[in-house]
């Protein structure tokens, strides 16, 4: 099945502590339907130092979201949508905005 949501898409947060908020997926993980977006779910690890000149604290990162509690936001209308797909006249399979009908990739992608 395609991919709804994809690398470097702006998609918005529907769900949990995080919702409203916008951000970049900067990671896709698809065996496990989840999505890491860039400053989005920010979690803290506290660390060790393991080598001679490594420095131990805590390092923040950002941990991976259900596929299903975000939406992919229209570059027309600027708020989340559903996505369908549609085949153009030169063969192309596009994303497009369920909300406004507008295409969501850009050509050539």
């Amino acid at each position: 099945m395609a991919a709804k949501v994809r690398k470097n898409d702006t998609v918005q947060v529907l769900a949990g502590r995080e919702r409203g908020k916008q951000g970049k997926v900067s990671r896709i993980i698809p065996k496990e339907d989840r999505v890491v977006i860039e400053g989005i779910n920010l979690r803290k690890r506290h660390t060790r130092p393991r080598g001679a000149g490594e420095q131990g604290g805590i390092v923040e990162f950002p941990a991976p979201l259900h596929i299903s509690n975000v939406a992919v936001v229209c570059p027309k209308c600027g708020r989340g949508t559903r996505v369908g797909f549609r085949v153009l006249a030169d063969g192309q399979k596009v994303r497009y905005c369920k909300r406004d009908d507008e295409v969501i990739d850009e050509p050539g992608r």
